[in-house]
This record gives C-alpha cells, structure tokens and sequence, in this order.
C-alpha cells in the first residue's frame, strides 16, 4: 500500500513538472526565435536571432502594461508586435503563431492586407531587414497576459514590401 501512495505521489509530481515545463518552453528565447524563423522561412527570409538589449526593451515596456495590460505601442526605436489574451496561459509561441496567422489577409503582390483585416503583424514578423528580436511576457494585474516583441532594425515601411 505504501508503494502505490509513492508512484501516485511521483506520477502527481511528474505531470506538474511536465506542464511547467511544457508552459515555460513555450516562452524561452529559442521558442520566440524558432516561431519566427519557422514563418520567415517559409516565404525564404533569412533567421532572426535574439538580441538581449532588445530583450530588456521589451521587458521594460510590458513592465509598465502590467497594470492595465492595454495594446499601447511602446513608440521606441524598435519595430514591435503586441499581443494581449485572458482567460488562458498563453505562450510566447501562441503570440508569434497568431500574428502569423495573418499571412492569410496579406497579398504579396499589391503588398495589402485584405479589406477588413490586420497582416502588419504578419509582415514584421518576416520583415527581411529585421534580423534580431527580444521579446517578453507579463501576466497583468487583470489576469491577462501581455507579450510583446520587439523587431532591430525596425521593419513595416509604408510602399516597402517585407521580403
């Protein structure tokens, strides 16, 4: 009886270091790296790679939206990506995915965003130029969560197309 109690013990503590794993993973600066570089590959754009000045930029800003956790652009020196999302954990991956998801309303060809919908995310993401990011997540004061990434050099020039 005592042998089960222990495996049951050691099973509950496994699955709870598995999910904080998994849930940290998710938010290392490799995972940011990887996201993007996986998107900017598939339309033939060379890697990002992390930049810890940029980093602490970006840590910094999503500092000050912890208390209200708004999508205010930080207005600094870096091209930037913001994402805000409540009711779930969401990962650093999640945020890059979802402005991914936005190819779908970009046309490369007239270098627009389908009518009615964003894909500026999308294109700072692949912004050929910008070749270095660092990016940060905060849970806010609300219970949401903010991630912001920051893009050097900056990228999205209005009439310039991203690769």
């Amino acid at each position: 009886m005592l042998a089960s109690k222990v495996s049951a013990f050691s099973l509950a503590c496994a699955m709870v270091l598995a999910i904080a794993h998994t849930t940290l993973a998710q938010n290392t600066p490799q995972d940011y790296v990887n996201t993007h570089n996986t998107a900017r590959s598939a339309v033939g754009v060379g890697n990002v790679s992390w930049n810890t000045t940029v980093k602490a930029y970006a840590q910094n800003y999503a500092n000050q939206r912890q208390s209200d956790c708004q999508l205010i652009h930080s207005g600094g020196p870096y091209g930037e990506n913001l994402f805000w999302g409540y009711g779930a954990d969401f990962s650093g991956i999640y945020a890059v995915n979802s402005w991914v998801s936005e190819q779908q309303y970009y046309n490369y060809t007239t270098n627009t965003c389908a009518s009615g919908h964003a894909c500026g995310h999308y294109t700072q993401v692949v912004w050929r130029s910008s070749t270095q990011i660092g990016c940060a997540k905060v849970v806010c004061n609300n219970g949401g969560i903010f991630i912001i990434c920051n893009y050097y050099p900056p990228g999205n020039y209005i009439g310039q197309k991203p690769y």
